[in-house]
């Protein structure tokens, strides 16, 4: 009996428990998942931003005095020993022998609103001796240096210290650019105007002048009030004068040009003249040559009744081979003459055409003749491979000249010119130059005397910076 009631107890405890535990499994809430039961983790936090230095204020405009300062400078030296031995005559009793030395030196300034400035000082000095004379090409007056200078040959490198160029260039588009004072010139091949670059006197020009470009044509125009020439001030010409010339270049084997020179010389009436002409020009590849040629045409007439009245006529053709490193370059050149007068080029480089003697100079530093001159030439050029640190760019040059009057057909004379130059530097060279001229001795009744023969040599040492 005692068992049966402990036994009762145990199975009302039980039934207790059990429904408790349904009461309260019907009332506390579902218990949350372990991962939900730790407590949320705090959202990590962002990195501090690194600390940014605000931008510098733009760069002010630069100034004038700034692009002024950001120019470069220029300096060139040029030393040249030079020596004409010319046949002698009563008045003509020495050789020439000149040792001069050309510096120029300037700055030309950085660009400012299209604008650039420029300018150049030149001085020219002997260095030795001056065993030569210093004369207007072409005229029997006294030597420029003395008339006891009259006993040696020209070599017309007088001393000088002058302004060489004073520019300003304006450049508002690749199309256009204008250029304001005295400057230099080159058109083309300066065979009609150039600086005369072979003297040491650089001949510039004060004037304005409109460089344009239209698609494949090209052109300058150049009105010159004064001509700064290779002797001096002395001897400058006032101007009133017109440069224009054109190029269309549909390929690159055809260039067409043409131009017109109007030229008034107030102290130089007889280098006044009206010169209008017309050139092709170009080069092609051909197998492993290239071949190039140049054909030109021109007729000279007077100009503002400043000469008698002429009319005469230029042509020029040249064709040249090149292969490797060498040249041949076979050229012809007439030039009329009417007995009184030859075609003129008074503002050409003229020392680069009809022979390096110089020997047809004329009135004004032309080379013309009264008859005219033809001069038939052969060129061979080759540019050796031979390179060391100091000696580079080496170029061997000879060229053989056959002259002829043009109204009369007879022989004037032949001219040999050799040339050899080569870099020592990247700013220094050196050139060794030879011609030697030597006329006919006797020439047809009713034909011009041509000039006297003679040799010249040079030896030139030049520093660019």
């Amino acid at each position: 009996m005692k068992i049966s009631r402990e036994m009762l107890r145990c199975s009302a405890a039980i039934c207790a428990l059990a429904w408790g535990g349904t009461a309260l499994a019907q009332t506390a809430p579902d218990p949350a998942p372990a991962a939900a039961m730790e407590p949320a983790a705090e959202p990590a936090a962002e990195p501090a931003p690194e600390a940014v230095e605000p931008p510098p204020p733009p760069a002010p405009p630069p100034t004038i005095s700034d692009q002024i300062m950001a120019g470069k400078l220029i300096l060139e030296v040029r030393a040249r020993y030079e020596n004409v031995d010319q046949t002698k005559t009563a008045t003509l009793k020495d050789d020439a022998s000149a040792f001069t030395i050309r510096t120029r030196l300037g700055w030309e300034t950085g660009e400012f609103k299209g604008v650039k400035g420029l300018i150049e000082f030149e001085d020219v000095r002997q260095a030795g001796p001056e065993h030569y004379a210093v004369n207007v090409p072409g005229v029997a007056t006294p030597p420029l240096n003395g008339a006891d200078k009259a006993r040696y040959p020209v070599v017309n490198d007088p001393d000088v210290t002058e302004l060489n160029r004073a520019q300003l260039t304006w450049t508002p588009s690749a199309a256009l650019q204008v250029t304001a004072g005295r400057q230099r010139i080159l058109l083309d091949d300066q065979r009609f105007v150039g600086n005369v670059g072979w003297r040491q006197d650089e001949q510039t020009f004060d004037a304005i002048r409109t460089d344009f470009a239209l698609g494949r044509i090209k052109g300058t125009y150049a009105y010159v009030t004064h001509v700064n020439r290779i002797l001096g001030e002395l001897k400058d010409w006032d101007s009133d004068s017109h440069l224009l010339n054109v190029t269309w270049s549909p390929a690159e084997m055809l260039r067409l040009q043409g131009f017109v020179y109007a030229l008034d010389f107030g102290n130089s009436a007889v280098n006044s003249s009206l010169t209008k002409g017309v050139k092709a020009s170009g080069k092609t590849w051909v197998g492993l040559y290239q071949l190039a040629y140049n054909a030109t045409y021109a007729e000279q007439s007077d100009y503002h009744g400043n000469t008698p009245k002429f009319d005469l006529a230029y042509f020029s053709g040249d064709v040249a081979g090149t292969f490797d490193i060498y040249t041949v370059k076979a050229g012809y050149e007439s030039l009329e003459g009417n007995g009184t007068r030859g075609f003129t080029t008074p503002l050409a480089t003229v020392h680069a055409f009809q022979g390096w003697s110089d020997a047809f100079v004329s009135p004004g530093g032309n080379k013309s003749f009264v008859d005219g001159i033809e001069d038939a030439n052969l060129t061979f050029n080759v540019k050796p491979r031979f390179k060391r640190t100091y000696f580079f760019n080496t170029d061997i040059l000879v060229r053989y000249h056959d002259f002829d009057d043009q109204r009369t057909g007879a022989d004037l004379g032949r001219e040999w010119d050799l040339q050899f130059t080569a870099a020592i530097t990247p700013k220094l060279s050196i050139q060794l130059k030879y011609a030697d001229f030597q006329r006919e001795k006797t020439v047809p009744l009713g034909t011009a005397t041509p000039p006297a023969s003679r040799t010249k040599a040079w030896f030139t040492l030049e520093y660019k910076l």
